[in-house]
């Protein structure tokens, strides 16, 4: 009996040494568990706050008015949202596999060559970034004009006015000081999320009252067409718009190869379903004619439903669609502030601010470009035209994915997606790029395929031959400017 205590006691001892020993492994994996929460969190939270902006706040009246009916509307919401995060996924392949700054342009260079990738840098400078920044600043002045003009459409001259002068003040903010753009862009990410909470609350309580009679027969006089319904997905995915830069999340994520697909795939439908239920919400409260009949879809939902506090809505819809108009501009001036010293474009457009240390030319020459498309276009035609354009890159860009595939077999991937997803894009992206021309030809498309094409002279002569009467013209003009902006080259700026 006692040889038995004794061995008893000695296996106890040693059955609590090893408790003791595994409990500190345990306090270990529940902490690295907890951080990696964070990060992983942290990067749904960028991705949420990066691809909210102004498009749902515009782009339902434009999606509604192309399929006609509920349901079909809201299917296309939903698909948008799947489209953007097979898209991201394999721009998390392409981010990690070539580790390099600049978007699309190193994806296409290293699968294709300099010539895409030169025409993705002329296309992005001067179509799609300030025609994206023209877009939200009209946004912002349907919404701010709104309230003023109840009963009616604001007269397009105080629209485009206001916006102007959006795109004025955006562009002095961002070029006096980097705070002062980070602070205003902290104020208004916070607005927006507050804007967003109040039309899910307010649609999900309305809801649970009993309001469901606009869903009755939802797909009824619906018109669905490949021209439609690409037109359709043109306004939807602008409301998406940004789920092509998450691989820039890379740097701010730890262990980035596990938490920035798991940030995608958590995140992306995370804002699909705050977009159905927004749409759900407007839909509890308008039919379809009233909701294609109102200027500002949010201003008349918050007439209808917020009553007498009706005046936060537009408020905040204002501060939401200012906020994505802010950062676009902030990320822009940065792009044609590296295609400047690139030699891509006017060498003092990469230079910067000797007191104010901002690349103040490459900003000013954004904000001007952005409001030469505000004085002839409106919102739907830009929406059209900015999406046809970028689709073409970004259906490129996807392809250059699976012919790397085969090209560049050398090449590390941390982030491996099956290949059947690439391809799904490539296909849906030529399907969205030729349906519209196809089913219903426009000559905007026409001017903007012509102007893409054109870069190739613009490449032919100033990139590839590098002819000097360019310099010797601009050299008297980039003097000037520098001597009136203060603004010195970067290298200087440093010393």
């Amino acid at each position: 009996m006692g040889e038995e205590t004794l061995r008893r006691r000695e296996s106890n001892r040693k059955e609590d040494g090893q408790s003791i020993q595994s409990h500190e492994p345990q306090t270990m994996n529940l902490q690295k568990q907890a951080s990696l929460l964070l990060f992983s969190l942290h990067g749904i939270c960028m991705i949420v706050g990066t691809i909210i902006g102004s498009g749902i706040f515009v782009s339902p009246k434009s999606v509604l008015a192309n399929v006609g009916a509920v349901g079909p509307c809201l299917t296309i919401w939903a698909a948008c949202g799947i489209l953007a995060t097979l898209g991201a996924l394999c721009f998390a392949e392409l981010g990690t596999m070539i580790t390099k700054s600049g978007g699309e342009y190193p994806y296409l260079m290293e699968a294709f060559g300099p010539i895409p990738a030169f025409l993705f840098s002329w296309t992005s400078l001067l179509v799609t970034k300030p025609s994206s920044f023209a877009i939200i600043c009209l946004s912002f002045a349907e919404y701010a004009s709104a309230p003023f003009y109840p009963g009616c459409d604001p007269p397009q001259a105080v629209i485009k006015c206001l916006a102007a002068a959006a795109i004025v003040v955006i562009t002095i903010v961002n070029s006096l000081s980097v705070k002062l753009g980070s602070y205003l862009q902290n104020f208004l990410t916070a607005a927006k999320m507050i804007i967003v909470t109040i039309i899910i609350v307010s649609g999900i309580v309305l809801l649970a009252q009993g309001k469901t009679e606009n869903f009755k027969d939802s797909f009824k006089d619906s018109k669905i067409s490949a021209s439609s319904i690409s037109l359709a997905f043109y306004n939807g995915l602008w409301a998406y718009d940004g789920w092509n830069q998450l691989n820039y999340i890379t740097e701010e994520l730890k262990n980035p190869y596990r938490n920035l697909p798991l940030s995608i795939i958590i995140g992306i439908p995370l804002v699909t379903v705050c977009y159905v239920l927004i749409n759900i919400s407007y839909f509890t409260v308008m039919t379809s004619t009233e909701l294609l009949q109102s200027q500002a879809v949010a201003v008349t939902f918050g007439d209808r439903v917020l009553y007498p506090a009706s005046w936060i809505v537009p408020l905040f819809v204002a501060f939401s669609t200012i906020g994505s108009a802010n950062g676009t501009c902030f990320t822009a001036g940065r792009l044609v502030y590296v295609a400047g010293r690139e030699g891509h474009m006017l060498k003092v457009l990469s230079y910067i601010s000797v007191k104010r240390l901002t690349p103040a030319p490459a900003i000013i020459f954004y904000g001007a470009i952005a409001i030469i498309y505000i004085i002839p276009g409106d919102i739907n035609t830009l929406i059209n035209y900015f999406s046809f354009a970028v689709w073409i890159f970004y259906g490129l860009t996807v392809f250059a994915l699976i012919v790397m595939r085969f090209t560049r077999k050398e090449l590390r991937r941390p982030i491996r997606v099956p290949i059947i997803i690439p391809v799904i894009v490539t296909l849906v992206s030529i399907l969205l790029v030729l349906a519209p021309i196809i089913s219903a030809p426009e000559l905007a498309y026409l001017y903007c395929v012509l102007f893409i094409l054109s870069g190739l002279i613009v490449y032919v002569l100033f990139v590839h031959y590098k002819f000097n009467w360019p310099q010797k013209i601009s050299k008297p003009i980039t003097m000037h400017l520098q001597m009136l902006m203060e603004v010195v080259p970067a290298e200087e700026a440093t010393e």
